[in-house]
């Protein structure tokens, strides 16, 4: 058994897909579109590991997650880079293109290195070795 996907609301379709392809290498599908319920989404693939699903449409309700809250459910996806110096140099990366990083690169209580950053629409991207 394993994961084959999961999927993501979000607000910005287009940005979010390119900022998945641009910064984690994913590679997305043909958007698929559903005009009768004004629903759009992707299916990006990686190198490794599940696909994401973004999904748009009117009518879902903001996310109550913020960068210093965090309500019930799913909390961050990781990105696993390979190495610190690749961790290093997307964090910096992103931070110059303008992202936000709420988690400068660091070694975690339970052994990972790792950066966190936020997508377009505020959810927490985590990067690790």
């Amino acid at each position: 058994m394993h994961i084959e996907h999961l999927a993501l609301w979000t607000y910005e379709l287009e940005a979010m897909r390119q900022f998945y392809e641009t910064y984690f290498g994913g590679t997305a599908n043909d958007k698929y579109t559903n005009p009768r319920k004004q629903f759009e989404s992707y299916f990006l693939t990686f190198a490794k590991g599940p696909r994401l699903e973004l999904m748009q449409m009117p009518g879902i309700a903001p996310n109550p997650n913020t960068p210093t809250s965090q309500a019930g459910g799913w909390v961050h996806v990781a990105f696993s880079v390979g190495s610190k110096e690749a961790v290093d140099a997307l964090t910096e990366r992103l931070r110059h293109d303008g992202y936000t990083i709420v988690g400068e690169p660091r070694t975690t209580g339970d052994g990972y290195y790792e950066s966190v950053v936020l997508d377009p629409d505020g959810n927490r991207i985590e990067i690790t070795e």
